[in-house]
């Protein structure tokens, strides 16, 4: 995602990480090269005086000496400028971070119900047209906020279409709490209990009510120790 978004807002940034990737490359299968044209002189000759005297070989250990020089100055240069650019890259990763988030929000979905099925391609494609159509801005903190804003929406519009009635208000909970765990904003443990309600064991204290049936008090009871467990809701039994 992170690729991707910077390949279509920044297309000549892209261009140049992906060169210096490329000139790496072909910088490490040169030296390899001319480690094997050493090791082939050195093993046809079979005691240091013919080695001494292969002026073949001893012009490939100038060779090798020189690019190898070369290539390590090339390689701090790119260094520099990968780093540069990784910065600038680094910007914008809670886009792609929003965005791994909200993919595995709709994977989800499967488990609700086997025939909702989306493929990375076309999650790809969408995000893709939110990068171009949102809107624009001058600090990356701004594109960031529109571009998060704009893909959530066109994600949760387009997904609606494929959902039944029933299912989409419990695709908004899980799209939000998605969101929520991923800024942090979202406590595990109030969660789970959220969703499964209390465990365990506790001494139920005698119902005080005349209003309530004994097993409901009970019930009652389990819930509010339960949620006293909480730490945010520490004290509320």
């Amino acid at each position: 995602m992170l690729n991707q978004f910077v390949g279509q807002e920044m297309p000549e940034l892209q261009k140049r990480k992906d060169g210096i990737v490329q000139q790496n490359a072909q910088a490490a299968k040169t030296l390899v090269e001319a480690e094997d044209q050493i090791l082939t002189g050195l093993t046809k000759n079979e005691n240091i005086a013919e080695i001494l005297e292969d002026d073949e070989l001893i012009i490939v250990l100038d060779e090798s000496k020189r690019t190898s020089d070369e290539i390590k100055v090339r390689l701090k240069e790119s260094e520099v400028t990968e780093k540069e650019i990784d910065r600038t890259r680094e910007l914008y990763r809670p886009v792609a971070y929003r965005a791994s988030l909200l993919f595995f929000a709709i994977v989800d979905l499967a488990v609700i119900d086997p025939m909702y099925q989306y493929s990375l391609q076309w999650f790809a494609n969408l995000f893709g047209s939110s990068v171009d159509n949102s809107a624009k801005a001058a600090e990356a903190e701004g594109r960031i906020k529109n571009l998060n804003d704009h893909f959530t929406l066109s994600l949760y519009d387009n997904i609606c279409r494929s959902l039944f009635e029933k299912h989409k208000l419990l695709f908004s909970l899980i799209l939000t709490a998605k969101i929520l765990f991923g800024s942090n904003a979202l406590d595990p443990q109030e969660w789970r209990y959220f969703l499964a309600g209390p465990t365990g064991a506790c001494d139920i204290v005698k119902n005080p009510t005349d209003w309530l049936g004994d097993l409901e008090w009970a019930e009652a009871y389990k819930q509010l120790y339960g949620m006293s467990q909480l730490p945010a809701l520490k004290g509320f039994d």
